[in-house]
């Protein structure tokens, strides 16, 4: 007897159709025999104990013989636990448990337990949006990963809590329709709730330029680097950078949140990632913890803080080998991981944030300590940041330490909703001018060389202005085209259509550190 269910498997951050046949000889056995052919990995072999189990604990008693289990296509690598339920199903509809003889208008995904509940599996997400893309109505997963599925329109989602519900669910169905209503979430009212934050830049005294210079990069989505001594506050401006971020747009949520599903990450509660990410990752990471990697390829933490923030503390403590491999991202907006068997794709569209010290000891240039690192010293602990990389960070900020009687002011700074409000000001105008030529970009940091020349045009003078910048301090063209998108910021933030050169005069101070220390 033949049967046949549709599950999925995920790669990358992307789902594939996969057929699970079941086929069993009808010939008595001392023991079951399980065979799953279709390059299933060690947790998909494993399935025949859980699914044997699962279907013995559910009251329903198979006859021992040959059952042989293909997952097709064979050519693909099968991998996770979750084929149990489609496995079980079809060995069930093989032996005639089941009232509908064809599963075609159903994807099933699902762990199995020894007892037969249905446990939670990552990806599901992307198996929703390749149902809606394949034209299969109906997708019964796991109760616990509902909320993310139920974000895609299109698709009945139908959660279920163990095997006995899915048979009886299946049982309901009257011509490939479910008897039962399908989950649902209010997607539209999901990204408009209030976002709250723990931190606030009230907290945050003196430090003017440092907060100036974070509300440009947020406004614009620009790299920037901080650096200053010990205790002046580098960390504590970066951990408040997301409350100053602009909300997430629904298609930046959904791509965000289908890869920290792959990856595992998601709150199942929540369903959606409605909030920027925030990733802090330690200088101890490896490169493929940052990048992705693995036997079969997974997000690493760029690409889970695409649409968000990378934070990287310490950044000359990161290993080189580490930091270089940032490069090809931050100019791509992508990473590619290529494998023997396969090569695949992750987004990583980040801002990233980072902070270090001026030298070994924390104290060159400080007032009040002495700096005891000699120029040799200083000089290896600042090339730990290479050049290239230098370069692909827009903004670079000297934070001084705080003096005491800022430190002891008595007026409140100014807050977090005061600086966003500017922010989401400055963003409106960036999407009214992109949408207005039809351009899919959503910050001026992801303008193309294109772009730049048509929304950056510059008057004589500040013409002038930065061709002498770029010859006295020798920057590159790419550092060219990152001072004019700062500026471009800078227009936004004061509701200016034209470059002017203050607002050129001011990019090119968040470039003078290239001068000063890697002179």
């Amino acid at each position: 007897m033949h049967f046949k269910a549709l599950s999925a498997a995920v790669y990358g951050i992307d789902a594939n159709l996969i057929d699970v046949e079941v086929d069993y000889s009808g010939i008595a056995t001392d023991k079951d025999v399980f065979h799953t052919v279709g390059l299933p990995d060690a947790a998909v072999r494993e399935s025949r104990d859980r699914v044997r189990a699962a279907i013995k604990n559910s009251g329903y008693t198979i006859p021992p013989t040959q059952i042989t289990i293909n997952l097709a296509p064979a050519d693909l690598k099968k991998e996770g636990s979750g084929f149990d339920l489609p496995i079980a199903v079809s060995i069930l509809g093989a032996y005639g448990a089941l009232r509908v003889k064809d599963l075609s208008q159903f994807l099933l995904v699902g762990e199995l337990g020894l007892d037969g509940t249905v446990r939670s599996v990552p990806g599901m997400l992307s198996v929703a949006i390749l149902a809606r893309d394949r034209n299969i109505p109906n997708l019964i997963l796991p109760l616990g990963n509902a909320a993310e599925a139920a974000v895609v329109e299109g698709v009945n989602v139908y959660p279920v809590a163990s095997l006995l519900d899915v048979l009886d669910l299946l049982n309901s169905a009257v011509v490939g329709v479910i008897q039962r209503e399908p989950f649902r979430v209010a997607t539209e009212t999901l990204l408009g709730e209030l976002q709250h934050f723990t931190v606030d830049f009230k907290d945050v005294r003196g430090q003017h330029t440092a907060k100036r210079a974070l509300e440009v990069a947020a406004a614009g989505s620009h790299n920037i680097l901080m650096i200053g001594p010990p205790g002046s506050g580098k960390t504590m401006l970066a951990k408040r950078l997301p409350s100053i971020l602009a909300p997430l747009t629904f298609d930046e949520a959904l791509e965000t949140t289908k890869i920290h599903s792959v990856a595992g990450v998601l709150d199942a509660a929540a369903g959606l990632v409605t909030q920027r990410p925030f990733r802090s990752p330690h200088h101890t990471i490896s490169d493929a913890g940052l990048i992705g990697g693995g036997a079969v390829p997974r997000p690493g933490e760029v690409s889970l803080a695409h649409n968000g923030l990378l934070f990287l503390d310490e950044l000359p403590e990161f290993p080189r080998n580490v930091l270089e491999v940032l490069r090809q991202p931050l100019e791509d907006h992508t990473v590619t991981i290529a494998r023997a068997s396969m090569s695949l794709s992750f987004p990583a569209r980040f801002m990233l944030a980072a902070a270090m010290n001026p030298c070994p000891c924390g104290f060159f240039n400080d007032k009040s300590r002495e700096c005891m690192c000699t120029p040799p010293m200083i000089q290896r602990y600042v090339a730990k940041i290479s050049g290239p990389l230098l370069d692909r960070i827009d903004i670079h900020i000297e934070v001084p330490a705080v003096q005491y009687k800022e430190l002891r002011g008595g007026s409140a700074a100014e807050g977090s909703s005061e600086i966003r409000a500017r922010v989401l000001m400055a963003r409106e105008r960036q999407q009214q001018r992109f949408r207005k030529f039809g351009e899919k970009i959503y910050s001026n940091a992801q303008m193309t060389t294109r772009q730049i020349r048509v929304y950056c045009e510059l008057g004589p003078d500040a013409e002038r202005l930065l061709e002498r910048a770029m010859q006295q301090q020798g920057l590159t063209a790419r550092a060219h085209d990152r001072i004019l998108k700062v500026a471009r910021t800078i227009a936004d933030l004061e509701g200016a259509e034209n470059l002017s050169v203050a607002h050129l005069a001011e990019a090119i101070q968040y470039r003078t550190l290239d001068r000063s220390y890697w002179a």
